[in-house]
């Protein structure tokens, strides 16, 4: 039978020591080397044990959960980045109101002047030379190459009288956001009428165009002048269809076309005049980093002080309108309009309740569930 080993009294470093054939400094450095180690792991081991345990779960289920939270953190530092490049999607947000003539849409432009301040975000006019809605080729090139790059003028809301641009057949990655507004087509050309040549309450002293001309709307018609003729309703229609030469074709079925396809896919919202106050809620629901507050300044303030009136401005009679509408161009340009109409009306039924006679924004109504993988 083997007898049992006796451990030895001699300490371990002493062995250690003993065995070894080294220099002095090599033994001294050794030690240093043995007893630092040693100190270490005692406090390490100290510390550990002199914690309280939480009841019910045990040091080391502790340190596990502590080592699942330092992994959390860290996870959620090297999600920072890709927070606040969705942050930086805002502040690059660009808006392009191309606004057509005598829609309201001065109303509504000085909404967003009001606000620029207090949301923080720049509005800039597009003035283009005669209020020619088509730029040259190389203003085109000019023009998307300042949307784009200008970052002093971003987030930037611009409004002007230019026609639709489709700016990714110039290469651009990110494509600003456009909005508009249009009007029942005849009520558009009646105001237009009379504002070129008695003008507004907007800016009483400017002299138009055609001052001084008193033929009513009506007497022009029956004449068959050339500032009533049903070829100056065209104009709708080629603001959304573009810059192609085929949108300015008047009557062209391509054009009215094409306008349908962009107000669907390359708008993000298109209202109308004769439902301005429910256009800016919607607006101010899906794009608050620019239109928060909005719908209550237009309600308090809005209606009275913004909304821009042509004066001197006498309603069309039945006969009159009776007979522009016997036209082709007055029949495709009411065609778009009720286009738009139905596509605004039923974005809206999906986007408000009404209660009361008032309209109320709906909440989120989504969410997510069922996600997997389920993290450990």
């Amino acid at each position: 039978m083997t007898k049992d080993r006796k451990f030895s009294s001699v300490p371990i470093l002493q062995r250690f020591l003993s065995r070894m054939d080294v220099g002095f400094c090599q033994m001294l450095s050794l030690i240093w080397f043995f007893f630092s180690s040693l100190l270490i792991w005692s406090i390490t081991l100290t510390s550990v044990l002199n914690q309280p345990c939480i009841p019910g779960i045990n040091c080391i289920e502790r340190a596990i959960a502590r080592h699942e939270v330092r992994e959390i953190e860290q996870r959620h530092t090297m999600d920072g980045p890709r927070q606040d490049a969705a942050l930086d999607e805002e502040e690059d947000m660009v808006i392009i109101y191309n606004r057509v003539p005598k829609t309201a849409s001065t109303s509504f432009t000085n909404i967003a002047y009001d606000l620029c301040a207090k949301n923080k975000y720049h509005v800039l006019h597009i003035n283009t030379t005669k209020n020619n809605p088509v730029m040259s080729l190389q203003d085109q090139v000019r023009f998307v190459k300042n949307i784009t790059s200008w970052k002093e003028m971003k987030p930037g809301f611009y409004h002007g009288h230019v026609s639709y641009l489709d700016f990714a057949k110039f290469g651009v990655k990110k494509k600003p956001i456009y909005i508009n507004v249009i009007r029942d087509p005849i009520e558009r050309l009646v105001s237009y009428y009379y504002f070129l040549r008695f003008g507004d309450d907007y800016r009483p002293g400017l002299r138009r165009r055609k001052q001084g001309d008193k033929k009513t709307f009506d007497e022009c018609v029956a004449e068959g002048g050339s500032d009533c003729a049903p070829e100056k309703l065209w104009l709708q229609i080629p603001f959304f269809c573009g810059h192609s030469s085929e949108c300015w074709n008047v009557g062209s079925r391509w054009a009215m076309d094409q306008a349908k396809y962009n107000l669907i896919n390359e708008y993000f919202l298109v209202g109308v005049t004769e439902e301005l106050e429910d256009f800016i809620m919607l607006l101010e629901a899906a794009l608050p980093r620019f239109f928060r507050g909005a719908t209550e300044l237009y309600r308090t303030v809005g209606k009275k002080s913004h909304l821009r009136k042509t004066t001197e401005k006498k309603l069309p009679t039945k006969q009159t309108i009776a007979k522009l509408q016997q036209s082709d161009i007055w029949k495709m340009e009411n065609e778009f309009y009720e286009f738009a109409l139905e596509q605004f009306q039923f974005i809206r039924a999906h986007a408000v309740r009404e209660k009361d006679g008032d309209l109320y924004i709906l909440a989120q109504n989504f969410f997510y569930e069922k996600i997997y993988p389920k993290s450990n």
